[in-house]
């Protein structure tokens, strides 16, 4: 199934690696422009060996200046982008709030807020120049509930919600249609990650911990990169062209986020 009628010029920050490359991949096989940024070398050489033509830059989101000058590289080649994907974010710290490192907590809002008001700061002149202007904000599950000893990371992921909301009402008398994708837990080596962290500090093994996951989802599984990518496709598509403000959740019915088996 096509979702594009036409390419469209799509910025997707850390689309190098995890869910980001797949919405890249997903992209570019509907003919799209892609323009990347990644804070990791390693991420970006492993993507360019099968997509040379991408253009791709090493970034910090986290860093206004680099960000801007990510801009100037994309604005040199293209007079306007169509759709922002923003994947760009950390699983932060796994401790009570009270344990927490002020850097740690400084990091992981610097990386998943901080980084998508950057992008969206120097990307929304390049949108408005575009007949179908779209902004896809990668939120969470965690957008929706509290989530025991994951406090940074659900206070970005809540704060995207806000964020969502507003541009959409600030931007669409413009026309560009501003959406927040809230995926569970994604199957990869993050959410792999997670589930360690958390084993760890709850003395349990990760497949344990996994159990749990999957305990309060009622559709008892892990959503796959691929099912975000294709929901930002679709957003993206004159299928979605009155869709705006909407915080859309894409993990099977995440019933409630707990701490215990």
């Amino acid at each position: 199934m096509k979702f594009l009628h036409e390419p469209l010029n799509v910025i997707i920050p850390a689309g190098a690696s995890g869910i980001g490359r797949s919405i890249a991949e997903a992209f570019l096989e509907e003919g799209c422009r892609v323009f990347i940024c990644d804070i990791s070398g390693d991420f970006i050489e492993a993507f360019q060996q099968t997509h040379p033509a991408v253009t791709i830059e090493q970034t910090d989101v986290s860093d206004y200046n680099q960000v801007t000058a990510f801009f100037k590289r994309v604005s040199a080649e293209v007079d306007h982008i169509d759709v922002i994907v923003n994947c760009a974010g950390i699983a932060g710290p796994t401790a009570p709030l009270q344990d927490i490192n002020p850097k740690d907590w400084e990091r992981t809002i610097d990386i998943s807020l901080n980084g998508m008001f950057y992008i969206l700061k120097e990307g929304i002149h390049l949108l408005k120049k575009s007949k179908t202007p779209s902004i896809i904000n990668i939120a969470s599950s965690a957008s929706f509930f509290g989530f025991p000893l994951r406090s940074p990371y659900t206070a970005a992921k809540w704060a995207v919600i806000g964020l969502t909301k507003t541009l959409a009402m600030e931007l669409g008398g413009s026309g560009v249609r501003v959406n927040a994708i809230c995926p569970g837990s994604v199957s990869g080596e993050r959410i792999d990650r997670v589930l360690a962290a958390d084993a760890k500090v709850h003395g349990k093994t990760v497949s344990e911990m996994k159990k749990l996951y999957t305990k309060q989802v009622s559709m008892k599984t892990f959503v796959e990169p691929e099912d975000v990518a294709h929901l930002a496709l679709f957003l993206a598509s004159e299928y979605g062209r009155f869709i705006s403000g909407q915080a859309i959740g894409l993990d099977g019915h995440t019933e409630g986020l707990s701490t215990e088996l």
